[in-house]
């Protein structure tokens, strides 16, 4: 993301809508014509540096506990699956260019919110759980009073995280396989959906 970032502002800046649809951010009209890839991208492009330095920050503090639990490969799909994910909702719901990733991140909180109610005999990971989840419902609150917030991606990226937790498991406790199941077969349809709903709304 930052070796991106400094591409980018060396390319024309982060923050100039050519460069940032140049370089993959998720743009409507696009994906429609057949660049799907840039439902993949967004995560890794950021918007300014305040952006960037705020992201930077969240995963320093979520990224470390989600991977200790989930392992390091585990991780990364959790990363990368949320991602794609909330550019999906963001696809279906907003017309506007967007990046950042900030999507993969609510995902890492979704998983997390996942091992709360999974394994609410351990109060560490419920106490750690409910700390997440207050920070992600002020964020949410805070996105609905913000311009240029795509909430829809954080959004998507929480559900998808939360659902994917499921469906990756975690390698220290067994999930039940009718959960990961369901679990799987509703990112499957959710995907699905949001994808036939950005193909065809116009706004």
């Amino acid at each position: 993301m930052i070796i991106v970032f400094i591409i980018m502002t060396i390319n024309g800046g982060t923050t100039d809508s050519y460069n940032l649809v140049l370089f993959g951010a998720k743009y409507n009209p696009l994906i429609r014509a057949g660049e799907y890839w840039r439902l993949f991208t967004p995560m890794f492009i950021h918007i300014g540096f305040t952006h960037i330095l705020m992201n930077s920050i969240t995963l320093y503090f979520i990224g470390p506990w989600v991977e200790r639990f989930f392992g390091h490969w585990r991780y990364l799909l959790l990363f990368l699956l949320s991602g794609v994910m909330g550019n999906l909702a963001s696809f279906a719901f907003s017309p506007n260019i967007s990046a950042g990733a900030s999507t993969a991140i609510f995902g890492l909180f979704g998983a997390f919110m996942m091992l709360g109610e999974s394994f609410s005999e351990n109060q560490a990971i419920r106490a750690l759980a409910r700390n997440f989840l207050l920070f992600v419902v002020l964020n949410i609150g805070t996105d609905l009073f913000v311009s240029g917030i795509d909430i829809y991606g954080h959004l998507g990226g929480l559900v998808g995280g939360f659902l994917l937790g499921y469906v990756l498991g975690v390698p220290s406790a067994k999930v039940s396989t009718p959960k990961r199941i369901i679990a799987a077969i509703t990112v499957i349809i959710v995907a699905l959906a949001l994808f036939r709903m950005g193909m065809t709304n116009q706004f």
